[in-house]
């Protein structure tokens, strides 16, 4: 058996940083080393910062937060074998910091905006692109992004349907959970009793061109997003329209048929397949798909497959060439640390550091 990776989290109290530290723990790939926060958290206890998720904490091991903002820290690190880092850091922070680290000869994977889409840099979702990876380090420097967590539940089902019938023009609206916004907004919108504002400034910019990279097409396409009062799960609400004719049963059996090509799968993080069909999405029951099957309370720390499927229902043609569905996941898992940390597995298993 292989040995596990040594791995560093940059971010130690943010939901997604404390995903990534969660699924790191049991990890067959990679083992968590270290983890870098803040300078106000620098010295801090691991097992003292305040915990976010609903999830147990894990028994972490006894490790102390390094100083992020330390400019020698990553050399350091490769020194003592530690040779991938997942990155949550906020994109300001991100955008100077990922590349010098990754500079020290450290895999970054990032979860952050600031460099998706950046020439050289692979924007890539493994069951899309993972041809894309092949750049991965000619920038100079070791350096992947995962996508946005929106554009999970709309581009997933749309791939194959592109595919098949050639898409001309996408319209999708979301209603997103709260936790995307980070552990303040949903403590602050949890506490309001009045309406809150659903906003979400720039996220149907990021989605559209996100989308429009991974799958390399250019039409026209209308995106809204709201944020809505519920801690997780990204839904979405799709009207696609194609060249060629569909109905139903065709786009249902073009995903069907997609899905079965990733049967088998061994990587850790991957979905039994990556679409769960269903008649109607329902956004309690269906939180935690691993493509096949729905878990009630998942412990992601153990099973790395909960709430890695793209869940979609409502399938339905009010024309001969347009396609209406839902799409609906697990925004801090698939969206975000479980999405990052299969990217890195698919990069590991290309040998690509």
């Amino acid at each position: 058996m292989q040995e596990r990776y040594q791995a560093v989290v940059l971010g130690s109290s943010g939901l997604v940083a404390q995903r990534l530290q969660q699924r790191l723990m049991h990890h067959p790939m990679f083992t968590l080393s270290a983890v870098a926060g803040s300078s106000e958290r620098a010295g801090s206890a691991l097992l003292d910062i305040p915990w976010r998720l609903d999830d147990p904490r894990p028994q972490f091991p006894p490790l102390q937060i390094a100083d992020i903002h330390d400019h020698g820290l990553p050399q350091r690190l490769f020194e003592m074998g530690i040779r991938v880092a997942f990155s949550a850091l906020p994109s300001e922070q991100a955008q100077t910091l990922e590349p010098h680290w990754a500079s020290s000869g450290i895999a970054v994977f990032s979860n952050a905006s600031a460099h998706r889409g950046k020439e050289g840099v692979p924007l890539v979702i493994p069951e899309i692109n993972s041809h894309d990876l092949r750049s991965f380090g000619q920038v100079g420097y070791p350096l992947a992004c995962a996508t946005n967590c929106t554009l999970l539940p709309l581009i997933l089902p749309l791939a194959p349907l592109n595919q098949t019938f050639g898409l001309t023009q996408v319209k999708m609206r979301s209603e997103q959970a709260i936790s995307g916004g980070g552990y303040r907004l949903m403590d602050e919108i949890n506490e309001l009793k009045h309406q809150f504002n659903p906003e979400i400034s720039g996220e149907a910019e990021k989605t559209a061109a996100e989308l429009k990279h991974i799958l390399a097409w250019d039409g026209p396409i209308s995106i809204r997003c709201e944020r809505v009062r519920r801690n997780d799960g990204h839904h979405v609400f799709v009207e696609a329209t194609f060249d060629h004719a569909v109905t139903p049963n065709s786009a249902k059996a073009c995903l069907e048929a997609w899905n079965a090509s990733f049967m088998g799968q061994s990587h850790p993080s991957a979905p039994i397949v990556p679409l769960h069909i269903v008649e109607q999405i329902d956004i309690e029951k269906h939180l935690f798909s691993d493509g096949l099957s729905f878990e009630d309370a998942p412990n992601p720390a153990l099973d790395l497959q909960a709430g890695m499927g793209v869940v979609v229902g409502a399938i339905s043609c009010p024309n001969p060439h347009t396609v209406c569905f839902e799409g609906y996941s697990h925004n801090t898992l698939r969206g975000a640390a479980g999405g990052v940390i299969y990217l890195a597995e698919l990069a590991a298993s290309m040998d690509l550091f």
